[in-house]
This record gives C-alpha cells, sequence and structure tokens, in this order.
C-alpha cells in the first residue's frame, strides 16, 4: 500500500511539473502565480507566498523574500537574455512552490493513515520526479517529432526540403502537447490544478483592476490571462520550428543536439514576442498569442469560492512581505 501511496504522489508531481512553464506567468510583472497542489503561489517583485488548503480546511502559507533577476544580475537586463533569466527563476520559484505543496499533502496523508504516521516522505520523491520530468521533456518533445518525421522521410520525399522537415516537425510536437493537454484534464488530481489556475488568474484580475480584492470581485473576471504561460509554451513551440529553419544540419543527432542547444535562445526570443505582443494588442504579433488564450479554455476551470479564497490568501501573504520590504504596491 506505502509503494502505491508513494507511486501516486510521484505521478501527481511529475504531471505537475511537466505543466509547470503552462501555470506560470513567465513575466516579471508586479503581480504574478502559479496553482500547486491544492493552492495558490503569488509573486511580487521582491516577496512571495505559497498558500494551500489542507484537508481539514486550514489555509497554511509560507513566505519568502525575493528579488527580480534583473536586479540581482544585470546582464539579465539585456533583450533575449531577460527572457532566460525571467523563466530560469520563475521555473525555481514554481519547483520550491510546488514541494512546499507535496510537503503539505503528504502530512495530510500521514495524518489520516495510521500506517504512514511517523514516517518521513522519502527524499527522492521530490527530486526523482522532476529528473524523470526532465527526461520525459527531451524525450517526448525534442525526441519523438524529430524520429517520426526522419521516419517519414522515405515515404515522403518533400521531407528531405528543410523547411518542410521542420514544419512538420513542429506540428508533430504540438500536436503531441495537446494530445497530452486533453489527456491528464481528464484526472481528476489534475482538474483540481486547472481550478486553482482559473483562481489566481481572477486574483490577479481583481488586484489589476484596482478594486478590493475578496472572493466576490474575484470571481467576476475571467480565467483567461494573456500573460499566463500556456501562451508562452505555444509561442516557444511555433517560433522553434522557425529557428531550426536556419539551421542547415542534416543528420539526426546532429538536429537533435540542435534542439536541446537553442532551446534558451528560443525562450529568449519567445519572451521578446509575447512583451511585444502585450504592448500592442492591436498588431499582427498580438495575434499570434491568441491561441494561447484558447487553450486556456483546458488549463484553467472556473474555481469556486473556496479555491479563490486560497489565491486571495497568497496574494495577501505576497503583498504584506512586499510592504515591509519598502516594496512599492502600484499597479505595473
Amino acid at each position: 500500500m506505502n509503494i502505491l501511496v508513494s507511486l501516486r504522489r510521484c505521478f501527481r508531481i511529475f504531471l505537475h511539473s511537466q505543466m509547470l512553464p503552462a501555470l506560470e506567468s513567465g513575466e516579471e510583472t508586479l503581480v504574478g502565480g502559479q496553482a500547486v497542489m491544492e493552492g495558490v503561489m503569488m509573486r511580487a517583485p521582491h516577496s512571495y507566498c505559497v498558500a494551500v488548503r489542507r484537508k481539514n480546511g486550514e489555509i497554511v502559507t509560507e513566505e519568502k523574500p525575493i528579488g527580480r533577476i534583473s536586479e540581482l544580475y544585470p546582464i539579465y537586463r539585456h533583450p533575449v537574455l531577460r527572457g532566460i533569466g525571467t523563466l530560469y527563476q520563475a521555473m525555481k520559484l514554481g519547483i520550491s512552490a510546488l514541494r512546499f505543496s507535496a510537503d503539505v499533502a503528504m502530512r495530510d496523508e500521514m495524518t489520516e493513515d495510521p500506517k504512514l504516521q511517523g514516517k518521513e516522505p522519502p527524499k527522492w520523491a521530490m527530486a526523482g520526479s522532476l529528473i524523470f520530468s526532465l527526461a520525459f521533456f527531451i524525450f517526448m518533445y525534442k525526441l519523438v517529432p524529430l524520429y517520426a518525421v526522419t521516419r517519414l522521410k522515405p515515404a515522403f520525399p518533400a521531407l528531405n526540403n528543410l523547411i518542410v522537415f521542420n514544419a512538420v516537425d513542429g506540428v508533430v510536437r504540438i500536436l503531441i502537447f495537446l494530445g497530452f493537454l486533453f489527456a491528464v484534464s481528464s484526472w481528476k488530481d489534475m482538474r483540481r490544478i486547472w481550478e486553482y489556475h482559473g483562481a489566481e488568474h481572477k486574483v490577479v484580475f481583481n488586484f489589476e483592476s484596482g478594486k478590493p480584492v475578496n472572493v466576490a470581485n474575484a470571481q467576476k473576471f475571467t480565467t483567461f490571462h494573456p500573460r499566463c504561460g500556456t501562451s508562452f509554451l505555444l509561442v516557444v513551440m511555433v517560433l522553434s520550428m522557425l529557428v531550426y529553419m536556419l539551421i542547415p544540419v542534416q543528420s539526426f543527432w546532429a538536429k537533435f543536439l540542435v534542439r536541446i542547444g537553442m532551446l534558451p535562445v528560443i525562450v529568449g526570443l519567445s519572451y521578446e514576442l509575447i512583451r511585444f505582443a502585450a504592448k500592442k494588442r492591436g498588431s499582427i504579433l498580438a495575434g499570434l498569442t491568441a491561441p494561447g488564450l484558447w487553450l486556456q479554455r483546458i488549463t484553467t476551470k472556473p474555481p469556486d469560492d473556496a479555491q479563490t479564497a486560497v489565491a486571495i490568501r497568497a496574494l495577501e501573504g505576497a503583498m504584506e512581505l512586499e510592504k515591509s520590504q519598502g516594496g512599492e504596491l502600484v499597479i505595473a
């Protein structure tokens, strides 16, 4: 029984870590957030707070001071590099928030099951799940599309063209991503995460509106937010097709190494594109981010009042810590 509990727990962490980029706002803004297991993480420029609801209804929090990556390391103020630094920090904070929520879930399981009481959560659970998640990402979104299209080349001579090859490779990658989203969305635990993701978006909208932040006001807003990491992921996948077309390598393994090595550059370029699109809402480039909003119909779900209250608690914790550090609390 203990093995099954541990495996289920690791699977939850694996699924959540796969969704980290989609659940993260991925931009240096005044307020951003991320859904975690039965909770929400909210961050301000110099602080963040994770709020998680335990099974007994209690909301537990963890607050920590942070710094903007561009303030800590000036090199990340430059175009392209700022996107790499921002995503790195977002993922680092996301993993920390996920670890806290997973620890809370483990403590609840130990309280409910007498056989687990007095036993520490396995230290390998988080590390092992994250390592497996990274390996899965490289395998599923880099190796599998490349291998599939390479195998199709003898049957479809048009794939010998570099542009056609990379276009088809990109389409396969996007289809795999969409298929994965649809598959995990049917799982009850993942739907709960989508609901907390929706709660995070509603509360951020409420805060940005300037109206008092409370459950009633937050519930009036939509769950679809333009700064969501779901939009960022789609832009990364589309832009990667264009970048790969510019690198004339032919062998299978050379193409595979290019796909791994160019990922930071693509991330930085995607960040700049979304940054520009956010400022120029009516531009053609802004239209490229629209599919991400459509996809949020999968990655966000309407939250209930209790879930929205958790997101508000996370925001309050981040804002209180920000104020204690002298942070300027204005709308970004």
